[in-house]
């Protein structure tokens, strides 16, 4: 039940994200900023899975989730601050960045920094589109950032059996790859 009421909430946040037109560079990084913003907490939620840790990791997960998303919302809508496109007034925190990080800083408690780098490394890649894509600035990502990592870092415990999987970063004919290693 949890885990069916995770991905509704996941897939109504992920639609609400607006696509603006952008230059090509911005495109660029808005679309890389977009599709890891939805992979980050997939392959979270589904390293729960993965481990079977009997759903203790999936609702650590969900809380820091649902407590990040809630917070970004109702500072967006308590903080008017203007995005600096202009396109609207809800700019501070970055909810890309919040979700991100809180994704790694999940990744990172929970199953340690072997797989917290790489998730850090992609979730600071995200901030840094917000802000190429001129949705955000500095202080939009850094609120993001904080909020994220501080919510997985308040309801996260570690994982304590054997390690079976892990999270790389690499890159092959100029893109950017992500791995995901399940051993048997």
């Amino acid at each position: 039940m949890v885990r069916r009421s995770f991905f509704i909430i996941f897939l109504f946040s992920f639609y609400s994200w607006a696509q603006q037109p952008l230059t090509s560079n911005q495109k660029f990084h808005k679309t890389s900023g977009d599709v890891l913003v939805a992979a980050l907490p997939a392959l979270a939620l589904g390293s729960t899975f993965i481990w079977d840790d009997e759903s203790n990791g999936t609702l650590q997960f969900t809380k820091s989730f649902l407590a990040t998303s809630a917070t970004v919302y109702v500072l967006k809508l308590l903080i008017d601050k203007e995005r600096p496109n202009g396109e609207s007034l809800n700019s501070f925190p970055s909810g890309h960045t919040a979700i991100s990080f809180s994704s790694a800083a999940f990744f990172q408690k929970r199953y340690g920094w072997k797989v917290g780098i790489p998730a850090y490394a992609l979730a600071a890649y995200v901030g840094y589109t917000r802000i190429k894509s001129d949705k955000h600035d500095k202080w939009d990502v850094l609120a993001g950032a904080l909020i994220g990592t501080g919510f997985s870092y308040l309801f996260t415990k570690k994982y304590t059996k054997d390690s079976k999987i892990s999270l790389s970063l690499g890159t092959m004919d100029r893109y950017t790859t992500v791995g995901l290693t399940y051993r048997f």
